[in-house]
């Protein structure tokens, strides 16, 4: 068989023992890369050679969006899926074979590679935004799925590509940042009468994290007649997703899903001092475990979370929350107040636990020079080196090719 019409055997192995990711996606101290090596093998019978003229592997990030597809009716009739394709940081030239050649004859073939991620927010080119995470929504109204692409040019005639999909966190989020821990406060009227006012001790909270807003009702001095006949009938605090789809666009499309929501009763009359007490709930959870216990196999594109969203911003696509907190009142008009927050993929605990992981990622970080990273040495077995087989575990016994017993 002509080596030249053999299609090679392309695979991606990480670094041992470790994922392909190293560092944190989001935190630009621990320079985010992806790490491996792209094997190349015969890829008809054992030993078949494969003529190799150049590899190439670049991450690419593919991202969705179908508002409509929770709808069966308007799935059909509502608009089609969109999708982007976007390449994340640069291509990489892996190997090229020597000028003059049109291709090498290839027995084996192990070629490392780094890839850094991009993790800037400076400049509007998107190759230099810091990558959404991977998410896939329910129904697949939206998705980000991120693959590693593997270019192998076979002669002049010949073009492969091999996609091998990665899933891709970001760590930004994380509730134990000293940003997110910061009280925020914020105050609201209807009619002058009363003023709702909130002050929330944190703002980042992950699955099963108890929330807790403290509330206070005040009455204006300038209307205290009015605001003695006021009876306070009873508070809700709800925790809103809102998502809008094609935010860059020219027609974005927002849709609002409330995940839980929490009443507390009142029934007494706004005291001149005001009203004060405290709100909680927790922020629902998925369970990734079946009724047995066993957790359940997920996609390898996309990581197990617990949550259903969090908070992200892609190009076709753009996730916030927000608690809603409503003072229903008699003789005084309700009041609504809407302070955003931020969902983290994982809970409190998790989050302490990537603390020091973080910290020691940055450190390792440090040694590394993204403009020249070094690699380990590739390995390249030509089908003209003498007992090249050996590298596929054959050798040659009176002619036949046989398994290589050391």
């Amino acid at each position: 068989m002509n080596a030249a019409n053999v299609p090679a055997t392309v695979r991606i192995s990480g670094p041992p023992n470790s994922s392909f990711l190293v560092g944190y996606p989001g935190i630009s101290a621990t320079l985010p890369r992806i790490v491996g090596k792209v094997e190349i093998r015969p890829g008809a019978g054992f030993s078949a050679p494969v003529n190799i003229s150049m590899v190439r592997i670049c991450l690419q990030r593919r991202e969705t969006i179908h508002p409509a597809a929770e709808n069966v009716a308007r799935r059909h009739l509502g608009t089609p899926r969109r999708e982007t394709v976007d390449l994340v940081g640069k291509e990489v030239l892996l190997f090229r074979c020597m000028s003059g050649k049109e291709a090498e004859s290839v027995i084996a073939m192990d070629l490392p590679f780094q890839i850094f991620i991009p993790f800037g927010r400076s400049g509007e080119e998107t190759n230099r935004r810091i990558p959404p995470a991977s998410l896939q929504l329910p129904s697949r109204i939206a998705e980000t799925y991120y693959e590693l692409v593997v270019t192998v040019q076979q002669g002049s005639s010949m073009q492969n590509r091999y996609s091998f999909p990665i899933p891709l966190q970001r760590y930004d989020t994380l509730s134990t940042f000293g940003m997110y821990n910061r009280p925020e406060t914020r105050a609201a009227t209807a009619d002058h009468i009363v003023t709702l006012g909130i002050s929330l001790p944190k703002w980042s909270y992950g699955p099963l994290d108890p929330i807790t807003v403290y509330v206070k009702l005040s009455p204006n001095p300038d209307y205290l007649n009015k605001a003695r006949r006021v009876t306070i009938q009873k508070l809700t605090l709800t925790i809103e997703e809102e998502i809008t789809f094609n935010p860059e666009g020219d027609e974005p499309t927002k849709k609002v899903n409330k995940i839980a929501k929490h009443t507390q009763p009142v029934g007494t009359k706004l005291p001149e001092n005001g009203y004060m007490t405290n709100l909680g709930l927790v922020l629902p959870a998925r369970d990734l475990r079946d009724p047995d216990g066993i957790i359940r196999r997920g996609k390898p594109a996309f990581p197990m979370y617990e949550v259903t969203s969090f908070t992200t911003t892609s190009t076709l696509y753009k996730i916030e929350f927000f608690l809603s907190i409503k003072a229903h009142m008699t003789s005084a008009r309700d009041i609504t107040l809407r302070q955003p927050i931020v969902v983290c993929p994982m809970d409190q605990q998790a989050c302490k636990e990537e603390m020091d992981a973080i910290e020691q990622a940055a450190k390792d970080a440090s040694h590394v020079d993204p403009n020249n990273p070094i690699l380990p040495d590739r390995t390249i077995i030509l089908a003209t080196e003498k007992e090249a087989i050996r590298h596929l575990g054959l050798c040659e016994v009176g002619g036949v090719k046989k398994m290589l017993i050391e």
